[in-house]
């Protein structure tokens, strides 16, 4: 756990959307993933994706090696769409003003040397005592960039992979796995693979020392225990819906049920969906199923039926009333909302060819981010999924008319904004793994 300290009062630099005069200080708030945003969370990917290595990206839980010059090009038209409808906080602008503070300061650096990945700590006038004064004696600026972006071994001779005494944050830009707000709190999540510990560890602090919100953490309930926010979707004030699977474990959503079990007097509903273990196109419950609106979904098809890798996958509601926990098994995820009286229209990421339907969930076809009911984000490159939002009357408006005003999002009851991504999605994920929203309407 982060150390308490005082939160911060100077203000932070952010992008706002026209009219937006949100204060955030002292609070978060989502009780659905289609209320119209009002706040989000987002991390430039900088330097730290350049630090991958065919030889090293794998263990960096990418499948290929990014160009850095596109990534800027498509992820400058991605939040320039969010600039232009919502209050904009950019995690390292946050961190910076966090290490102004000497106990946050000490408290990140400390951790992310001495105890990253479990590791014990170091006799004194080790490389890790060293590398921490050296860490400390940056300025805030400096340490916020090498905290992300790592810390290279000064005895490196190019001979292996080894090169970084702290590891860059290849995945930050993910800014919705590590954390996750849920309601009125926010999710430390427990991650899955070392390489993307320090994430989690870096949004504590934000959201603790700067926006002074309550926090959960799965792991410290019980260290086998793991969540990340792909997985968790706040369908509504009484209902999550989960994905279990290589990221998100049943221990994990045993915490969430026996969390809301203690807390909650009225009935509240997890709703489960078990994901394949392989391949890493189905990591998260996001890649396959996103909310567009109170009543339409994006899916991928053979999930919803159960079919090819899908096959055997259980779907499951779990009820909790009055302290109680239960469980019962339902068809899929649309037969569990109508099991609680929410009627949910699918448009299938793809079309209907199921060939189709691979190929565009592999380069995250389904993960939309909704900006509002019916409001929603994603890439141009999915014309299959894109042609079927159409049909769907959802105006397809294009990022770079946005960006430049040429187009007002207010002036379409539905829509889909759609910018162009060659790069980004060969990083393993879309528009809402990119995205962590702190407070919709």
């Amino acid at each position: 756990m982060a150390k308490e300290t005082a939160k911060l009062t100077t203000p932070l630099p952010h992008r706002e959307g026209p009219g937006v005069g949100l204060d955030l200080k002292g609070g978060v708030s989502v009780s659905s993933e289609t209320g119209r945003l009002r706040a989000v969370l987002l991390h430039r990917p900088g330097v730290e994706i350049e630090r991958m290595t065919p030889l090293n990206c794998a263990h960096a839980l990418y499948s290929d090696i990014l160009d850095r010059m596109n990534v800027d090009i498509e992820y400058d038209r991605f939040r320039g769409v969010l600039e232009k409808w919502a209050k904009v906080y950019y995690v390292q602008d946050i961190l910076e003003q966090l290490l102004q503070d000497d106990a946050i300061r000490e408290h990140l650096v400390t951790e992310s040397v001495f105890n990253y990945g479990h590791r014990p700590i170091k006799l004194s006038g080790s490389v890790n005592d060293r590398l921490a004064e050296e860490l400390m004696g940056m300025t805030p600026q400096k340490l916020a960039r090498t905290l992300i972006e790592g810390y290279e071994d000064p005895q490196w001779a190019g001979q292996d992979n080894n090169r970084y005494l702290l590891e860059p944050l290849y995945n930050l830009l993910f800014t919705r796995d590590a954390s996750s707000t849920i309601y009125d709190r926010v999710l430390i999540n427990s991650m899955s693979f070392e390489v993307r510990e320090r994430e989690s560890l870096i949004y504590e602090a934000i959201f603790r020392n700067y926006f002074g919100v309550q926090t959960l953490n799965a792991a410290a309930w019980n260290p086998r225990a793991r969540t990340e926010g792909g997985d968790i979707h706040i369908a509504a004030p009484d209902l999550l819906v989960v994905g279990e699977g290589v990221r998100t474990n049943a221990k994990g959503i045993e915490y969430l049920a026996q969390t809301f079990a203690k807390e909650r007097q009225e009935p509240f509903y997890i709703l489960v969906q078990e994901l394949p273990r392989e391949p890493e196109s189905f990591i998260h419950l996001d890649m396959v199923f996103t909310f567009l609106g109170q009543h339409e979904c994006m899916v991928f098809e053979p999930m919803l039926r159960k079919q090819g890798l899908f096959a055997g996958c259980d779907t499951t509601l779990i009820t909790i009333k009055n302290g109680r926990i239960s469980y019962r098994p339902v068809s899929d995820l649309l037969a569990g909302l109508r099991h609680l009286d929410w009627e949910m229209e699918p448009i299938y990421g793809g079309g209907y060819d199921p060939w189709v339907q691979l190929r565009e969930q592999w380069h995250s076809g389904a993960n939309f981010f909704s900006l509002g009911d019916g409001k929603v984000l994603g890439y141009r490159r999915n014309a299959y999924t894109i042609e079927a939002l159409d049909r769907a009357g959802y105006a397809v408006l294009q990022a770079k008319d946005i960006c430049s005003g040429k187009v007002l999002m207010d002036d379409y009851p539905k829509f889909v904004a759609v910018f162009p991504a060659s790069e980004l999605p060969r990083a393993g994920g879309g528009a809402r793994c990119m995205t962590m929203p702190i407070w919709r309407e």
